[in-house]
């Protein structure tokens, strides 16, 4: 049995937060640099070019790329091999979130009450975890910084089985042209199939946490990332909403087994600053 200190996850998750905002993930920055070059727009292209400009300034000067810092999702991998000790894992997690955002002056978004109380929390807690437990003796923690503009482009259609797979792509090249530059395009499209409404809009999610770019392990549905990529980037909306040939980096998709008597389909959109930062304890 492994042992692991809920001070050294505090640790590890305040420095995943503060270099998450600062230094955008290598695999990201590739897909925008090949959108830079690709680019025919002139209001497309000038859009890229201060987005390349801005990760550089953001990465050199250790300062965040975007002024929203976002409400923070961690993904929790915990090995059945693993003890927590010392206390509450959910607790260690949001004490990392807090000391990342006050001690890295990260914009403080979270409010305490979604209605009847819009007080800002002023340390950024607590964050949206998602745990699940895996083999072996190791904890991955992955966190996940999401601003509210692309956030607020999310959607969730419970389609029929009978609309098929023409419906399923339908649904989701209508839900990132609708969006248009409110998400900060080009941006990262995560798509949840299947499972029930809750577990399609976390599987999105969970899309988003792939490397960008890299396909669905699924040839056929790999084939429909292409595709579907390929129609959103003729939509013309383009990076920013200035209009041009990239609107999105990349499709990514993730499904789970559903009701024979339903197909729901979910949408997340990441900016093009699509964060994120991954450690193993």
């Amino acid at each position: 049995m492994k042992e692991i200190n809920v001070a050294d996850i505090t640790a590890e998750v305040r420095r995943l937060c503060i270099e998450a905002a600062c230094d955008l993930p290598r695999d990201v920055e590739k897909l925008i640099c090949q959108a830079t070059e690709t680019e025919e727009s002139e209001f497309g292209t000038y859009a890229m070019e201060k987005i390349c400009r801005n990760i550089k300034i953001a990465r050199e000067n250790n300062v965040p790329m975007c002024q929203d810092t976002g409400m923070v999702i961690v993904f929790v991998e915990i090995g059945q091999e693993v003890h927590i000790a010392g206390g509450l894992l959910d607790d260690a997690i949001n004490a990392g979130v807090a000391a990342g955002y006050i001690d890295g002056y990260l914009r403080k978004s979270t409010v305490i009450d979604p209605v009847l109380n819009r007080k800002n929390a002023g340390d950024n807690t607590p964050a949206i975890i998602y745990t699940s437990l895996v083999a072996g003796d190791e904890l991955r923690i992955t966190v996940m910084p999401k601003g509210a503009g692309s956030e607020n482009m999310s959607q969730l259609k419970m389609l029929k089985p009978a609309d098929g797979l023409e419906g399923v792509k339908r649904f989701i090249l209508d839900a990132v042209v609708n969006a248009g530059g409110n998400p900060c395009p080009p941006t990262v499209v995560g798509v949840g199939i299947g499972g029930n409404a809750d577990k399609a809009m976390q599987l999105s999610k969970v899309a988003l946490r792939r490397e960008a770019g890299a396909p669905n392990p699924n040839p056929e549905y790999a084939a429909i990332e292409r595709e579907l990529l390929k129609e959103i980037n003729k939509s013309g909306v383009g990076p920013q909403g200035f209009g041009g040939r990239n609107t999105a980096l990349a499709v990514q998709i993730e499904t789970y087994p559903t009701h024979i008597a339903t197909m729901p389909v979910a949408v997340t959109l990441n900016c093009h600053a699509a964060r994120h930062k991954e450690v193993v304890l």
